[in-house]
């Protein structure tokens, strides 16, 4: 069986000139970076403005095993297989991260024969968006180090310092550490952080920015820290925003590229969901359904995170209205569900099955709360039995979602064209109602209490000292009104990873809270989640090398 990388090797490629004709999108639309990869032009984006929108399909999962689920795999299948039925449709993806391409995931290009290509450029360097955003967040770094250092006008106290360097990588060395050694001329010294990049609030407000003025005016929101008054400094204060803005110009422009069936794929922003919002921009959204007829796009990791944030943090901001859910299950991932070990999933259990469905059953109540109509996908694997085939779809359709297998991973299109039927019948005969889980204006701990208890599942929420503290200062501050964004670990639906299936009756506890006040949303961190996460015990890096002619082996 061929590795995803060899199939994406194997594949012809069309320039990506002829992608772009199939959506009217003129040439000189189009800022290449090479043959296969194009930003589109601020004017295009512009020039689409007043069309109207297609529909907007949203594709999330149950609570992934370590090895993930196919979520982006079937966004990609879905996408080919509307594009063989004659539809015009557009895929709206997240770039990857490097983190996980060299720790334990892999990359994130979809797999099989339902990949965006060229999948090796995509997800190295691809077009030095995330390169851009770690240089802007580490110059606005630099600056307010600069400034303490150039005599602290802003009278900075350097033991409340809220603003992290950050780099797109797993290294756990890197979360805290002491700067500022040296000589005097070395700087202040003082302790430090990383973030990975996908977790840094520039990534955050260049995926929520409608333009440049709206990216221009986040970015001055920023707050870096606090002087010794205790008010927040700013990005602004900083006189940081002209120069960052610079580095984002580009990076501020969504991507194009193809699958392997030539189906046009905008991929653009990759906050994690786990630590962030998990959505790829709202720019490259907004343009992909005045592009095309419908736009499949995709939020992070299990509905918990990634489609409760779609839902309450960038359809709120960015006045989307989603028309369909597609939910992706596996049978593995559900038998690991009902506690089966990872080397034993491959045998039927229908007993371990019935026992860990109960987690797709929560899902499948999550996403109904919030009004829009639901269709479950298998995504098939060759271990998988008739047997628990059979039972997974007869629980779908009792709790009144649409059912189909998808077999794209093996058959492309052609492999998702059930699953594609089934959201069109979806689309005809259900009207989404969508509406948002919480009102904003909520206080934060109420928010943060709703998505706990009606999301989670969890029977009630507690707070450490320091979480409450901070939320009591965001909310005087004037941050009270602004959505809430859960870090949270994404193998279970509580803050504990070990808890598999439908946990009931445990406590969430939040241990801190920070506002993130340029993308426009408070974040809580729960359990044991970083923000820097760190390599394996065996990296997925030590398989990758690359031949005397430049050919990758071992990315997947």
């Amino acid at each position: 069986m061929k590795s995803d990388i060899e199939i994406a090797q194997e594949a012809v490629l069309w320039p990506i000139q002829k992608v772009a004709e199939h959506l009217d999108i003129p040439e000189d639309d189009l800022e290449l970076y090479g043959k296969y990869k194009a930003k589109l032009s601020d004017e295009y984006l512009k020039s689409i403005e007043d069309r109207k929108d297609g529909k907007l399909i949203l594709v999330t999962a149950i609570n992934p095993t370590p090895a993930g689920e196919g979520k982006t795999t079937t966004s990609v299948g879905l996408g080919e297989a509307f594009a063989k039925m004659g539809k015009k449709a557009v895929i709206a993806l997240r770039e990857p991260s490097l983190g996980p391409c060299f720790g334990i995931k892999g990359g994130a290009a979809g797999g099989g024969y339902a990949q965006v290509v060229p999948m090796e450029d995509l997800n190295l360097h691809f077009t030095g968006d995330f390169h851009a955003i770690t240089s802007a967040n580490n110059l606005l770094a630099a600056l307010l180090d600069n400034h303490i250092q150039q005599g602290n006008a802003l009278g900075i106290d350097s033991r409340q310092i809220l603003w992290k360097r950050c780099e797109d990588m797993n290294d756990r060395v890197l979360r805290n550490i002491v700067v500022g050694l040296g000589a005097k001329a070395d700087g202040v010294v003082r302790e430090d952080h990383f973030v990975i990049t996908v977790a840094s609030e520039i990534m955050a407000i260049l995926c929520l920015a409608d333009d440049m003025d709206d990216l221009k005016a986040r970015l001055a929101k920023i707050v870096v820290a606090y002087n010794y008054q205790g008010e927040p400094v700013t990005a602004a204060d900083l006189k940081a925003v002209g120069a960052m803005a610079a580095l984002l110009k580009d990076a501020l422009k969504p991507n194009l590229i193809q699958t392997l069936e030539h189906t046009p794929a905008i991929v653009h922003g990759g906050p994690f969901a786990n630590i962030a919002h998990g959505c790829n921009s709202v720019r490259a959204t907004k343009a992909a359904l005045k592009m095309a007829d419908y736009t499949i796009t995709e939020a992070g990791f299990g509905a918990d995170l990634g489609a409760e944030k779609f839902f309450d943090i960038k359809c709120r901001m960015a006045g989307l209205k989603p028309d369909a859910v597609v939910l992706v299950a596996t049978i593995r991932a559900l038998k690991y569900n009902g506690g089966i070990a990872k080397e034993d999933l491959s045998a039927e259990n229908l007993d371990a099955l019935k026992k860990g469905i109960v987690n797709l059953e929560k899902h499948i109540e999550n996403l109904q709360q919030f009004g829009v109509p639901v269709v479950v996908t298998l995504n098939s694997f060759l271990t998988d039995t008739e047997a628990e085939t059979n039972f997974v779809q007869q629980f779908c359709e009792e709790r009144g979602c649409e059912f189909a297998l998808s077999n794209v991973w093996a058959q492309g299109g052609e492999g998702g064209i059930a699953l594609a039927e089934k959201v069109l019948k979806t689309l005809e005969e259900k009207e989404s109602h969508f509406a948002p889980l919480y009102d904003e204006n909520l206080p934060i701990k109420e928010k943060i209490g709703c998505i706990a208890t009606k999301i989670y599942g969890a029977a009630s929420v507690s707070y450490t000292a320091e979480a409450s503290r901070q939320i009591r200062k965001l909310e005087e501050m004037g941050f009270g009104n602004l959505p809430v964004c859960m870090a949270k670990t994404q193998y279970s639906l509580s803050d504990n990873a070990k808890l598999l299936g439908r946990p009931e009756g445990f406590t969430i506890t939040v241990r801190d809270v920070y506002v993130s006040a340029g993308a426009g949303f408070v974040v809580a961190l729960t359990g044991a989640v970083m923000t820097m996460p760190g390599l394996p015990k065996v990296p997925a890096a030590v398989n990758i090398d690359v031949d005397e002619n430049g050919k990758i082996t071992g990315l997947f």
